[in-house]
């Protein structure tokens, strides 16, 4: 059985990020790089100069992806979003609170690039996920 803490020290953090997350006990962790709004099959970039249309394509990407390895939005304990405009970042936030709706929140970074790996590409992510082992 996993363990899962969550802690913020500091007021302005509460309800955007968990400053510090720990995991204790047995499990699976699973990275996950370049979770952004490329198609599955082709690659080509969906909904090209529509930013929360992207947001939202990646993290519908991001839990299918964990679903597949055994675990789920709950598990994600880092985040790293990048995005193309620091203009996005209300918009990425919302994305973010939606996708993570009624969970404690992973430790987060959000930065700003010059680009990403694909032209109009404007999000993508990084994730850590520590996911209970099926035995445990």
């Amino acid at each position: 059985m996993l363990d899962i803490k969550r802690y913020n020290y500091a007021e302005w953090t509460q309800g955007r990020f968990s400053e510090a997350v720990t995991v204790t006990g047995p499990g699976k962790t699973i990275y996950l790089a370049g979770i952004g709004a490329e198609h599955e099959v082709h690659g080509a970039i969906q909904h090209p100069d529509d930013f929360a249309a992207q947001c939202r394509y990646a993290y519908a990407k991001l839990k299918a992806v964990l679903e597949r390895n055994g675990a789920s939005m709950a598990d994600v304990v880092k985040q790293t979003t990048y995005v193309t405009d620091v203009r996005f970042q209300p918009t990425a936030g919302k994305c973010r609170s939606e996708a993570y709706e009624g969970l404690q929140l992973p430790a987060h970074t959000f930065l700003t690039v010059s680009q990403l790996a694909w032209p109009h590409m404007l999000v993508e992510f990084d994730i850590i996920a520590v996911a209970p082992l099926p035995d445990a």
